[in-house]
């Protein structure tokens, strides 16, 4: 399978003008033989509260059916992150669309950052449910942005819902630009899975976001990069037969010690 990661930079609020640009990025991947393409975090509305808090729309409207027309024009599949409005309720979503047109899955943030200035959880409700699809011969495993810093999501999705290819959409900033590339690579190491990571470039009116879009193979091997600070499209190829060699010559997950992991701590 062919996969692009787009690494972008979006103006909040608005709208229409970032979905152009998610179109042309979806017909460079087209143009580059991909099947895919992964968009960043809250790249219909941008990444700042007050640009959610007013644009988020509910995926009848707005930005999801302008990707599922883009998504069926080209024949490519998408997985956006977009805002998500349900009744009174705002999620930091993803969507993904089939090359069909036709929205297969969802996810909705798990992990809100709390973190000043952000305080996303003073819009956003978080999510609860795992989210993994089949894509051919690859089974993805949906996260955003600050999820990464929670190996045990990461581990469910491979153990419990049998994910392969980690696919996260990501706005992170420029202060923690190594804590974003080596978390990725611990991620693809430890789950012996790909890592299609997108990420913004820019700024929302905060920290700028620090790019370095990529995609790390089950070995932990970066095979495509993007620049910190540039907007580009990484292109890589994925296959079933790589994960399946990783596993085999180092089978991690036929040792776990879940005996030892599931005992309480002992109480002295």
């Amino acid at each position: 399978m062919r996969i692009a990661a787009a690494q972008i930079a979006c103006v909040p609020g608005d709208v229409s003008g970032n979905l152009r640009k998610l179109r042309d990025f979806a017909q460079r991947a087209h143009a580059a033989g991909a099947e895919w393409v992964v968009f960043p975090e809250m790249s219909d509305t941008g990444y700042t509260m007050k640009a959610i808090r007013e644009s988020a729309s509910s995926w009848d409207r707005g930005a999801v059916p302008e990707l599922r027309s883009t998504a069926r024009e080209l024949s490519l599949g998408i997985v956006c992150g977009v805002s998500e409005r349900e009744g009174e309720c705002i999620f930091n979503s993803q969507v993904v669309i089939d090359r069909g047109g036709e929205i297969v899955a969802r996810y909705r943030k798990t992990h809100l950052f709390k973190v000043t200035p952000i305080q996303e959880h003073t819009v956003c409700s978080a999510g609860a449910e795992l989210t993994a699809i089949d894509a051919g011969d690859l089974r993805f495993g949906l996260t955003i942005c600050y999820d990464l810093r929670f190996p045990e999501l990461y581990r469910a999705l491979a153990i419990d819902a049998g994910a392969n290819v980690f696919v996260i959409s990501s706005a992170w900033p420029f202060p923690r630009l190594e804590h974003l590339r080596t978390l990725a690579t611990a991620r693809a190491i430890e789950n012996q899975s790909y890592v299609v990571l997108s990420n913004r470039v820019g700024t929302d009116g905060q920290a700028p976001f620090c790019g370095s879009s990529c995609v790390v193979d089950p070995y932990g091997a970066v095979i495509a990069a993007a620049s910190a600070d540039r907007e580009e499209l990484v292109i890589a190829d994925l296959s079933a037969a790589t994960i399946h060699a990783v596993r085999s010559a180092m089978p991690v997950f036929e040792h776990r010690r879940t005996d030892v992991y599931r005992t309480s701590p002992r109480q002295d």
